[in-house]
């Protein structure tokens, strides 16, 4: 077969007609840069109600600060359980393209819900909401009304949001060298898309809620995720799918089964008695067959070959029973998953200080001094310095940084998704220390009897930049090379559920943080001494809590280096073109795998 523009994509994607994709009519940056946008308003969109949420339900719904607090964390915990809903219904059955468009539509709907409700029931009498008018009391009917429209929020963007970085990653051919690397930059430019997304509710939306402007600022969030679901809609002729494999608990439970009924078959040397699919079956399935390991040897026995492995009636054989006998790829998916878990709780601990720029930093920033002239800075609002640390570290990595590690390590590629996780780890423990230092300084110049901390010390609250700054380098090593390998190293039929743990990771970190902010208080506190994190910070020890969120960042780190070194990647069977057409196309797909692995 002549090349030419008809060359189908080496991954085992098919266009939106189940056929095989061509490279040159479907995905790469065309798809790409759509999805991008659409991550943006989607985000802004959510931050737009996130954002100052609890501020609505103590103004305009009357509740107090503990209860809302209490129940923002409820929505928020409960958007990451979604994540995993969404991802499995992904992976399983729908595949990422209708997963991703049926929870935007739902996102919408809870939005415009939202919307009509505080505009229509919740800001009685006119004006109220904001920081001196508090809005009258309101119905059940009201209420539940409310809480139904931010929950169907919750399950829209929870849903989403685990996909569509995975469906945006599929639009890129990874076994091609040029759109190999395109993929890798995706997802740098997906957390930065994420991060501008979110600068725009945190400042602007959140200027105008904050004035009590709450339908407006509801209306633009909705008009934002329309947008969003538009244009994903637009891209639909072009994008690239990968078909769903089918409901992997089951996979995951047939593997177990089968090698704990074979306990007892002697397990020999060598691969040629274990079962496997030939190419031909599972170039049909759209699979690609991984490679056998070592490790975990128990669960190679679900691949051994035995004579009641097959179904049989009379004299006839019929297939085999898939709860006796599992193809090495499938004993692999699960091999790949036990690997993945240390890696993954070692990040949690990452996300534990993440979660103090949106709370301890604040209470900080809060009790310093905030005033240039006439101009009062919000505490909160010196997270737009994360946000372009961010953008500053995406680009300054990506353009130069990486560039000049590969030409000094003579290869494609720089620095390694878990090399750059652990750097993300050690400039978190950097971040930590840079908020410990500046809390002693605050406390040297605090006014120690001030009962509300607002103002409390003259240093001022600018001293905060080196550790927003610090936190926005680290999350483009930890958490976009967590993207990466995730996405890399999860199997076929799994990918979904790969982002679902970066998710997941942060939910676990703001319960952690919760965990030990708790256990400080209840060690720290005596008769005489009110605790290190009081209500008052001038009368406690807050650079103590930030030096001991160094102290575990750091045995983290260690105790990460060491699951790291254990790590072993995942490699794939090199997949010769649909086409067949050439060798120099299998050699370039061969050394696309290679690279990856």
């Amino acid at each position: 077969m002549e090349m030419n523009e008809e060359v189908y994509t080496l991954d085992g994607t098919v266009d939106r007609h189940g056929q095989p994709a061509i490279r040159g009519r479907t995905g790469t940056w065309v798809s790409g840069i759509l999805l991008l946008v659409n991550q943006g308003l989607a985000t802004l969109a959510f931050f737009g109600v996130g954002v100052n949420l609890v501020l609505f339900l103590t103004r305009v719904l009357g509740q107090d600060s503990a209860a809302a607090a209490n129940n923002v964390s409820k929505w928020t915990g409960t958007v990451y359980i979604f994540s995993l809903l969404g991802a499995f219904l992904s992976d399983s059955y729908w595949g990422r393209y209708k997963t991703c468009a049926i929870f935007q539509a739902v996102f919408v709907v809870g939005l415009v819900l939202l919307s009509i409700s505080t505009t229509l029931f919740l800001l009685k009498p006119s004006g109220c909401g904001d920081e001196e008018t508090p809005c009258g009391s309101h119905s059940t009917f009201h209420i539940v009304f409310f809480y139904l429209a931010i929950y169907l929020v919750a399950l829209g963007n929870g849903g989403y949001q685990p996909n569509i970085a995975t469906f945006g990653a599929d639009q890129f051919d990874e076994e091609d060298p040029k759109e190999g690397h395109s993929k890798i930059a995706f997802f740098s430019y997906f957390y930065l898309a994420l991060n501008l997304g979110s600068l725009f509710s945190n400042t602007i939306l959140g200027y105008f809620e904050d004035q009590g402007m709450w339908a407006l600022g509801f209306w633009a969030s909705t008009a934002s995720a329309v947008g969003a679901l538009v244009l994903f809609l637009i891209g639909t002729p072009r994008y690239r799918h990968f078909e769903p494999k089918g409901n992997p608990l089951s996979r995951f439970c047939q593997v177990l089964v089968a090698s704990t009924r074979k306990w007892k078959v002697e397990r020999t040397q060598g691969e040629e008695n274990l079962f496997e699919v030939d190419n031909k079956e599972s170039a049909m399935n759209g699979d690609r067959k991984i490679l056998h390991t070592d490790s975990f040897r128990f669960l190679d026995k679900a691949a051994i070959i035995t004579p009641k492995d097959y179904a049989k009636q009379g004299k006839k054989i019929y297939g085999r029973n898939p709860w006796r006998l599992c193809t090495v790829t499938q004993v692999e998916e699960v091999k790949c998953i036990l690997r993945l878990l240390p890696i993954w709780l070692c990040t949690i601990l990452f996300s534990v200080v993440f979660t103090q720029m949106a709370s301890l930093f604040v209470e900080q920033g809060a009790a310093m001094k905030t005033k240039i002239s006439n101009f009062n800075i919000p505490a909160a609002g010196m997270s737009s310095f994360d946000i372009l640390s961010v953008a500053a570290f995406i680009f300054l990595y990506r353009l130069v940084l990486d560039p000049v590690i590969a030409r000094i390590k003579s290869k494609p590629k720089g620095l390694s998704e878990l090399q750059r996780m652990g750097i993300g780890l050690f400039i978190a423990i950097l971040a930590m220390v840079a908020a410990g230092v500046v809390e002693v300084l605050r406390l040297k110049d605090a006014k120690k009897d001030c009962p509300n901390c607002v103002n409390a010390s003259s240093l001022s609250i600018f001293w905060q930049v080196p550790q927003y700054m610090l936190i926005g380098a680290s999350e483009v090593f930890m958490y976009v090379g967590q993207l990466e390998f995730f996405n890399g190293q999860a199997p076929d039929g799994l990918k979904s559920f790969g982002s679902a743990l970066c998710m997941t990771s942060i939910s676990l970190g703001n319960y952690v943080s919760s965990l030990l902010v708790s256990i400080v208080m209840r060690i720290s506190t005596r008769d005489d001494m009110p605790g290190w994190i009081p209500g008052n910070l001038n009368k406690g020890h807050l650079d103590r809590f930030f030096f001991m969120l160094a102290a575990l960042t750091t045995a983290d780190l260690v105790v990460y280096i060491i699951c790291a070194k254990w790590y072993k990647y995942i490699k794939f069977e090199g997949r010769k073109g649909a086409d067949d057409n050439s060798d120099d196309g299998q050699a370039e797909a061969a050394a696309a795998t290679e690279h990856r692995v």
